[in-house]
């Protein structure tokens, strides 16, 4: 597996981050013309840091402030030069930084030095150059924030900076103060680190390095390199039994939905390509009793999943825990023999798979019923039969020496 590591041991911006990609072997060319969607062309050096060798991006765009659906038109305008994976991911880099914006300020927070030109920019390059490497998964390692105060739109702040604080708060990210005076870590930098992150540093077992990057921030204090690390890894052995990849959650609560609507809005959630999705009881305010409706998918179907659930719904809002990452079994479904009353039929059972084994095995249930129906049997009969023979054909094969 072909791993990305940033180490960001003196804080992370986003035009480190855009830095330190191109020195692994980003495509430069590609990475130059999505920020120039937003930007006059991007300054690309070489610079040193503390004796540290490392490639400088600079944007030179003016402050502007934009509110989050301002932010969310100009990537939508410059769409035309963006994989539809990286202008998805862009946009849910902001989610985040709207996100902790409203935890601190309220809601219609606007956007200041995160919403400039620059800031988009280094996320549009940043997603690109992350697409670009084509790596099966990103690992952060424990961030650096700096100490002392800092001074921003909104006054000033103890590091680090409120917005940083509530972004890396909902990250799972590791992070340490580091002994350098200022803001090591910016709004922008953890966004981009919280979004890349997709395994934990325990899992990647042994690896071989194949390239390192360094990308290099602005300020050059003597002895402190200020740069970001990064470095492409291939991992050699078992990172564990489980893959990993990221999903979406959206979750809305409703106390006026009748359960018929309910089962009719999650079969449409999953016709429409939810991995899951599903209904608990809950009491809701002033005692009432009502359900939070809970949706699983991949982060490019989000908006149109939520907007469906409003309409099937009738909810005025949806909470999306963004990019939350899930661990999954290997599965595969085989095609058996089974025999009931002296009748057969070939049925499919959904295996699991945990270091090389079987661990677990299900019927499909709408195959069952079915047989069940011609049958005049009741369907946990039928589903009982399948098992037994998919767990009878594991032995056969295990004992023959077949996966």
């Amino acid at each position: 597996m072909r791993v990305l590591i940033f180490d960001p041991f003196h804080g992370a911006a986003g035009d480190m981050i855009i830095g330190a990609l191109l020195d692994c072997g980003a495509d430069k060319n590609c990475v130059m013309r999505a920020m120039q969607s937003v930007i006059a062309e991007p300054g690309i050096t070489e610079v040193t840091r503390a004796g540290i060798r490392a490639v400088k991006v600079d944007t030179h765009a003016p402050p502007t402030q934009r509110t989050l659906s301002e932010v969310m038109q100009r990537l939508d305008n410059a769409a035309a030069d963006l994989p539809q994976e990286v202008l998805a991911m862009a946009k849910r880099v902001f989610e985040r930084i709207n996100d902790a914006e409203e935890r601190v300020h309220g809601a219609h927070a606007h956007f200041h030095e995160v919403g400039a030109d620059d800031a988009i920019a280094d996320v549009i390059g940043a997603c690109f150059a992350l697409h670009s490497l084509g790596v099966d998964g990103v690992t952060v390692m424990p961030i650096a924030l700096g100490q002392g105060i800092s001074t921003g739109s909104h006054g000033t702040f103890p590091i680090p900076a409120p917005a940083t604080a509530a972004i890396l708060s909902r990250s799972g990210l590791l992070t340490r103060q580091g002994k350098e005076e200022g803001e090591l870590c910016t709004p922008t930098g953890a966004a981009l680190l919280a979004e890349f992150s997709t395994i934990a540093a325990t899992d990647l077992g042994i690896y071989t390095i194949q390239a390192v990057g360094y990308g290099a921030g602005t300020r050059d204090p003597a002895g402190t390199p200020n740069v970001i690390r990064a470095l492409i890894i291939e991992t050699t052995g078992d990172t564990g039994a489980f893959s990993q990849d990221t999903v979406d959650i959206l979750e809305t609560n409703t106390d006026d939905v009748s359960g018929e609507v309910i089962a009719h809005a999650i079969t449409r959630f999953l016709e429409t390509g939810a991995r899951d999705a599903s209904a608990m009881p809950i009491i809701m305010k002033k005692g009432r009793p009502g359900f939070l409706i809970r949706v699983i998918c991949t982060c490019d179907r989000s908006g149109e999943l939520a907007e469906l659930m409003a309409r099937e719904l009738g909810t005025l809002g949806v909470r999306c825990l963004p990019a939350v990452h899930r661990f999954i079994a290997e599965r595969t479904i085989e095609h058996i023999d089974v025999e009931i009353a002296g009748k057969h039929r070939t049925m499919g059972v959904k295996y699991g798979w945990m270091h090389g084994e079987i661990y677990s095995l299900k019927a499909e249930f709408d195959q069952a019923r079915d047989w069940a129906t011609e049958l005049g049997i009741p369907v946990r009969e039928v589903l009982r039969a399948i098992e037994h023979a998919g767990w009878k054909s594991v032995k056969k094969n295990s004992s023959s020496g077949d996966r």
